[in-house]
């Protein structure tokens, strides 16, 4: 039996929660399959199996924080005898919510042996109840070799033995901040395991708010005045570098308001041609290609501060990364060597970008490595405000939205579509005069997109 432990998936993880479990108790796994999902402190990581065979044991619970290091899972020879899984039981092959490998390898694995009868009494209904708890499914009910003798008469008299009630580890979570015995309810779940309605009804209590695909956040009862939310995974790394940011980098933030009429034009005549027809344009699309080429004439907007070492390091790449919210957080995916990329090409990046960061897909390397963000706050309808730094760069800019506003326009007031940018850049080596010419010359690109010829 091979015991897989957690790993360091990247850049000194320490820790990271279980999402997820993709596999059960007696699947067959072959090298590389999906096995896990973890959360670690910037993403959500598939890690496949780096063993062939059966699983014994799932060693941690969904939602449980483990440090790197712990076994989380057991895999044993699929020739083994033990365990012994009988296939003819869905329960037992882990049969219910989706298809077990079980099922699929069943034909490559060859005649299996009936299932030993299991030991009796409190023994018994400890083995099933670990097994559940730690699959998430329902007890194995085993085959027997020969029937059981009728039960005489007079019996004598037997200890009671105390069966856990089935239910899963988030489901027992909730139960226990609402105060809720779990052994006191009727199951009404699939496979007689107590499900998150159960507890509620329990409870005398329902659900007004619950963000889905985070079964580590207490949910908002009726009644309630407070809940608590565990600071973990991306939503505490997050934190950690906004506060190391805004306390090491003397930040300076300035705002222009720009005409964005023509490039609103631009975006409606791209999305006429064929060529465009399955890319989703934007203006954010026109405000990146604006950024790197405004950089051209102020390098000091794509380099960074190395205190240690008493020295600017300027990067003649541009690694574009743009914020995106995610259930789980902030994240700040990039786009490698983005300035090397055509326009078509960039808009491909950030569509795959932005829809990998909001399945909770991003690896940890897609998020490092950036030198310059940009925070787009318009989908929200807020006009802007002052962005605080990414780590490991020195300026950030908002895009605020586009609204239709009245605009003097050769002494006529006519109605045109404004927004505001918001750059902040870290004051250390980025003055006053340089921060101010990158932000006038993007304005200028988005005001009149042909201007950048120019540059």
């Amino acid at each position: 039996m091979s015991e897989f432990k957690l790993p360091d998936v990247g850049e000194g993880l320490t820790e990271a929660e279980i999402v997820g479990w993709k596999v059960k108790v007696g699947d067959v796994v072959a090298i590389n399959d999906i096995i896990v999902e973890i959360e670690t402190a910037k993403s959500i990581v598939e890690l496949p199996s780096p063993y062939a065979g059966t699983v014994t044991a799932l060693m941690v619970s969904e939602g449980e924080m483990v440090p790197v290091g712990t076994p989380i899972i057991a895999i044993g020879d699929p020739a083994a005898a033990e365990p012994e899984i009988d296939l003819s039981n869905p329960a037992a092959s882990g049969g219910g919510e989706g298809e077990s490998l079980v099922g699929r390898n069943k034909a490559d694995r060859g005649p299996v042996r009936r299932a030993r009868k299991v030991a009796s009494g409190a023994m018994a209904a400890h083995m099933q109840a670990q097994a559940a708890f730690e699959s998430g499914a329902a007890p194995m009910v085993e085959a027997e070799d020969e029937p059981e003798p009728a039960v005489p008469s007079t019996p004598a008299p037997a200890a009671p033995v105390a069966v856990r009630t089935l239910a899963k580890p988030p489901v027992r979570k909730l139960a226990k901040d609402l105060g809720v015995d779990l052994s006191t309810l009727t199951p009404t779940g699939r496979d007689g395991t107590v499900s998150r309605d159960d507890v509620h009804a329990a409870a005398g209590s329902t659900v007004v708010e619950e963000v889905a695909q985070q079964p580590s956040r207490t949910p908002v009862v009726a009644g309630e005045r407070e809940t608590r939310e565990p600071i973990k995974g991306v939503r505490k790394m997050m934190g950690q570098a906004m506060v190391s940011s805004a306390f090491t980098i003397p930040h300076v933030t300035e705002w222009v308001t720009v005409d964005v009429t023509r490039t609103m034009e631009l975006v409606d005549r791209l999305r006429t041609r064929r060529e465009w027809r399955d890319v989703k344009v934007s203006p954010l699309l026109v405000l990146a290609r604006a950024v790197m080429l405004a950089m051209r004439r102020t390098p000091e907007i794509n380099s960074v501060w190395d205190e240690p070492a008493g020295e600017v390091v300027f990067k003649s790449y541009v690694n574009l990364g743009i914020a995106a919210a995610t259930p789980r957080g902030l994240v700040v995916p990039n786009v490698k060597d983005a300035q090397d990329l055509s326009l078509m090409e960039l808009a491909s990046a950030f569509n795959a970008l932005v829809a990998t960061a909001r399945d909770g897909k991003t690896q940890p390397a897609e998020m490092s490595g950036g030198t310059f963000t940009i925070t787009n706050v318009g989908p929200f309808g807020v006009d802007g405000g002052t962005p605080i730094i990414n780590p490991g760069e020195s300026a950030i800019l908002c895009f605020g939205a586009i609204k239709k506003a009245p605009w003097v326009v050769e002494d006529e007031i006519v109605v045109r579509q404004v927004c505001t940018l918001s750059l902040s850049f870290d004051h250390r080596h980025i003055d006053g005069e340089k921060g101010s010419r990158f932000l006038a010359d993007v304005a200028g690109i988005l005001e009149d997109p042909a201007s950048a010829l120019l540059f």
